[in-house]
C-alpha cells in the first residue's frame, strides 16, 4: 500500500547518519597531519579496506541503476561483474607491486619518473577531470534526492534555484568538514558505514518485498527464475545470464573482457582507489585487500541484479509502472522503497543512497587534493614549505575543490535534463581511457615516448574512439558498450608506440 514518506523521518534520518560520520572523523583525525591525510599513515588495517572498497565502487547512480537496468537487459551485467574479479588480480599481482616498489603517494608519480614531467601532468590532469565530472554528477543525483524533500510550495524559478544552491552548499561543507582533516584515513572507515548500509538497504527491500508479495525463499527462488522479461525489447528470462549477440553492447565476451579493463582503469589507475589499497602497511595486505574485495563485490552485485528482478515483478503485481507513477526504470527501486514497503524501508534506502555519496565525494575530493598537492605542488620534494604551512595550503586547496563541485553542481541544475547528466558522466568514464594506455605502455614496453606529445594524444584518443563508437552504430549496428574504455587505451597505446624514442 502506497504510503507518503514523512519529511521529519527523513530529516532525522538524514541528521543521524551525518553525526555518525563525524563521530568517525572525530575518533579518525586526532593527532592527524598531512601524513594521515595522503596516506593514513599506513596502518589501514586491509579487511576493513577491502570491505569499504565495495561501497565505494559503487555510486548513488549505480545504487538505483543496477536493479532498474534488469529491465533492460535481464542479468547481462553479471559478466562484467565476473570481469571486476580478473581485473582486481591484475592489480593485485601487476600494479599493486610497481606502486609499493616505488613507495608512491600519488601513483601518477611513475609516470613523471618513466616518461617525464609533462606526461605525469597529463595523467593527473584526465584524472582530475575524471574525478571532478564523475564525482560532481554523482553529487547531483543525490542532491535532488534531497531537495526533493524540502517543502517549497510555489517559488520562481530563481528563488528555487536558490533553494537547490543551499542544499548542494550544506551538503559539500558536511563533506568538507568531515574529510578536510583526516582524508583517506577518514574515508577509509566511512566507506565501512557505506558498504554496510547500502547492503543493508538492497537485504530488507528484498526482504519487504518477499513479505509483501507472501513469498517464502523458496518461492521467491521460483518466482524470479521462471519470470519472463516483458520488455519486448529484451525477452527471454530476468535470468539470462549471457547474451551471445555480438553487435550488442551487452554481449557476454564484450562484458567479460571489460569487466577487466574497466577495473584496471577505474580502480587500479584511479587515485582515490589505489589511495586506500597504499594505505595498508605492505604489499601483502594490500593483496590480500584485492582479493578480498573481488569476492564481496560480486556477492554484492548478485543481490543488486536480484532484487532488479524482484523489484519488476512487483511493479508489474502493483499494475505496472503507470499505476505507480514510475517514468524510467531508475525510479523503480527508490520509489518502491520509500513508498510501498513501510517507512523503515524507505529510511533504509535514503541512508544507503545517501552514504553512497558521502564517502564517494569525499573520497573525490580527497584524491583531487592529494593530486594536486603532490603532483602539482610537488609536497614531497618541496624544502620551501614547513609542515604547518603545507597543511594550511592542503587545507586551502580541499576548500577550493568543494568550491569548484559546488558551481559544477549548480550548473547541471540549471541545464537539467537527463541527457546532459548521462553526457557529462559518460564524458568522465572516456578519460581513463588514456591512463590505460600510459601505464600499459610504461610497463609492458622499455620505449621512452617524446613527452611533449602525450597531451595531444590524451585528447585524440577519446575523440577517435567517440567517432569510432558512433560510426559502428550508424553503419554496422555494432555497440562498443564498456569495451570504448579497451579501445581507447589502445589508441593511446598506438599514439604513443608512433611517438616513441628509440635509444
Amino acid at each position: 500500500m502506497k504510503q507518503e514518506f514523512p519529511l521529519f523521518i527523513f530529516l532525522l534520518a538524514f541528521a543521524a547518519y551525518t553525526i555518525l560520520l563525524f563521530l568517525i572523523s572525530y575518533l579518525t583525525t586526532r593527532k592527524a597531519g598531512n601524513s594521515s591525510f595522503f596516506s593514513g599513515d599506513k596502518r589501514a588495517p586491509w579487511p576493513v579496506v577491502a570491505y569499504g572498497m565495495v561501497g565505494a565502487s559503487i555510486s548513488g547512480v549505480t545504487f538505483v541503476s543496477v536493479p532498474g537496468n534488469v529491465l533492460a537487459q535481464n542479468f547481462y551485467y553479471m559478466p562484467l561483474v565476473f570481469g571486476f574479479v580478473g581485473g582486481y588480480l591484475v592489480i593485485a599481482k601487476l600494479l599493486l607491486p610497481l606502486y609499493y616498489k616505488m613507495n608512491l603517494t600519488s601513483i601518477y608519480s611513475y609516470l613523471g619518473e618513466r616518461f617525464g614531467t609533462t606526461s605525469h601532468k597529463t595523467a593527473t590532469s584526465v584524472f582530475m577531470i575524471s574525478r571532478i565530472l564523475g564525482a560532481a554528477v554523482r553529487i547531483f543525483v543525490v542532491v535532488i534526492v534531497l531537495y526533493a524533500f524540502v517543502p517549497r510550495g510555489e517559488l520562481s524559478y530563481a528563488a528555487d534555484l536558490g533553494v537547490f544552491a543551499l542544499v548542494t552548499l550544506i551538503f559539500l561543507a558536511l563533506i568538507y568538514l568531515y574529510t578536510y582533516k583526516g582524508g583517506v584515513k577518514t574515508i577509509i572507515w566511512t566507506d565501512v558505514l557505506q558498504t554496510t548500509f547500502m547492503i543493508l538497504a538492497v537485504l530488507f527491500t528484498i526482504l519487504f518485498i518477499c513479505k509483501d508479495m507472501n513469498w517464502s525463499f523458496g518461492d521467491m527462488v521460483a518466482a524470479v527464475a521462471g519470470a519472463e522479461n516483458p520488455n519486448p525489447a529484451v525477452g527471454g528470462h530476468f535470468t539470462d545470464l549471457f547474451d551471445w549477440n555480438w553487435s550488442s553492447g551487452t554481449n557476454a565476451i564484450k562484458q567479460f573482457v571489460a569487466g577487466i579493463f574497466v577495473t584496471v582503469a577505474m580502480t587500479g589507475l584511479d587515485q582515490s582507489m589505489m589511495q586506500k589499497n597504499l594505505a595498508c602497511k605492505d604489499i601483502k595486505s594490500a593483496q590480500k585487500n584485492m582479493y578480498s574485495t573481488s569476492i564481496i563485490i560480486v556477492v554484492v552485485n548478485f543481490f543488486f541484479v536480484l532484487l532488479g528482478a524482484l523489484l519488476s515483478i512487483y511493479v508489474a503485481d502493483k499494475g505496472g509502472f503507470e499505476a505507480m507513477g514510475i517514468v524510467k526504470t531508475d525510479e523503480m527501486f527508490p520509489t518502491v522503497a520509500s513508498q510501498y514497503l513501510g517507512i523503515g524501508v524507505g529510511v533504509l534506502f535514503l541512508i544507503g543512497l545517501i552514504s553512497a555519496s558521502y564517502p564517494s565525494a569525499g573520497g573525490a575530493l580527497t584524491s583531487l587534493t592529494t593530486s594536486y598537492c603532490v603532483d602539482f605542488l610537488k609536497f614531497n620534494s618541496r624544502t620551501d614549505m614547513d609542515t604547518q604551512k603545507k597543511e594550511k595550503m592542503r587545507k586551502l586547496i580541499h576548500a577550493l575543490f568543494t568550491f569548484l563541485f559546488f558551481i559544477i553542481i549548480v550548473i547541471l541544475f540549471v541545464l537539467s535534463n537527463d541527457a546532459v547528466v548521462n553526457l557529462v558522466y559518460k564524458l568522465a568514464s572516456y578519460t581513463y581511457g588514456p591512463l590505460l594506455g600510459l601505464f600499459f605502455f610504461g610497463i609492458f614496453t622499455k620505449y621512452k615516448i617524446k613527452d611533449k606529445a602525450t597531451p595531444y594524444i590524451a585528447v585524440a584518443a577519446p575523440l577517435l574512439c567517440i567517432l569510432l563508437n558512433s560510426l559502428g552504430k550508424a553503419f554496422l549496428g555494432f555497440d562498443l558498450g564498456f569495451s570504448l574504455l579497451i579501445v581507447n587505451g589502445l589508441l593511446t597505446f598506438i599514439g604513443l608506440w608512433l611517438f616513441r624514442v628509440r635509444e
